[in-house]
């Protein structure tokens, strides 16, 4: 593995690292990776399957942040898929207030 090998690999991170973008990109999927290991934890407490509403929140930071950079540096492919994800999020997160609302 040469890109390993040579030290390119770590003068690139560093070239990202300092564009402020790619910092709060970093963040907003970082944000949005964490919401997997919240539906693993969950899912291994109960030993079943389940989506704690943690994971829609977590989802819509993380593609709110992520579209705020996408936004920035003009990637307009990437904003269309964030704001119709950041649409199946909130509409889950209605339904699940609903099912809250009417268990109550």
């Amino acid at each position: 593995m040469t890109i390993l090998a040579d030290g390119a690999w770590w003068d690139r991170l560093a070239a990202e690292v300092r564009n402020p973008w790619q910092v709060v990109l970093a963040a907003g999927q970082l944000i949005f990776f964490s919401r997997f290991l919240v539906q693993w934890i969950a899912t291994e407490r109960r030993q079943e399957v389940v989506m704690p509403v943690s994971f829609w929140w977590l989802s819509l930071a993380g593609a709110a942040v992520s579209l705020v950079a996408f936004v920035a540096i003009n990637q307009p492919v990437l904003i269309l898929a964030q704001i119709v994800g950041m649409v199946v999020y909130l509409r889950n997160l209605v339904i699940h207030n609903r099912q809250a609302r009417a268990a109550a």
